[in-house]
């Protein structure tokens, strides 16, 4: 399994990084490794809501359905994916009032298919990749959040 974690500092209240951040069609907008959304539910995040997204790790694409298994508003996210091979993914975003913003604490689990064979092959391939893609993103997201 691959953990990985990251923080950022948003200069901007967490009802307004809750909604960037949890609207699907807003993801091509800061995550970094975002390709295609497939479809989502209509209406406000919510335990229960999916969506479909075709990511891309080194140049190759792989889809996910999404779930979000736990959600309380403006303040925190957990995502269920399933993905190619039986690969399975948890993300989750804690939303935190700090100082004049937000500070937007980020973490993703995943775990390759294939057991112990899919987990060298995944370190291998992405290596340290996840991790500064996360720290990308969520500089995008800041960007994003702070010029609104």
């Amino acid at each position: 399994m691959t953990h990985v974690t990251s923080s950022i500092h948003i200069a901007s209240p967490p009802e307004a990084v809750w909604a960037i951040a949890l609207d699907p069609a807003r993801l091509a907008d800061w995550v970094t490794i975002h390709r295609a959304l497939h479809g989502h539910d209509s209406g406000p995040p919510r335990v229960g809501f999916r969506m479909n997204q075709t990511l891309t790790l080194r140049g190759a694409p792989f889809k996910v359905k999404w779930k979000l298994a736990e959600c309380e508003a403006r303040r925190r996210a957990r995502w269920e994916g399933a993905g190619p091979a039986g690969s399975r993914a948890q993300t989750e975003y804690v939303l935190t009032p700090e100082d004049d913003g937000t500070r937007f604490d980020y973490s993703n689990d995943f775990q390759a298919p294939l057991g112990v064979i899919g987990r060298i092959a995944q370190r291998a391939i992405a290596g340290d990749l996840p991790k500064s893609e996360a720290e990308k993103s969520l500089l995008r997201l800041k960007e994003l959040c702070e010029s609104d």
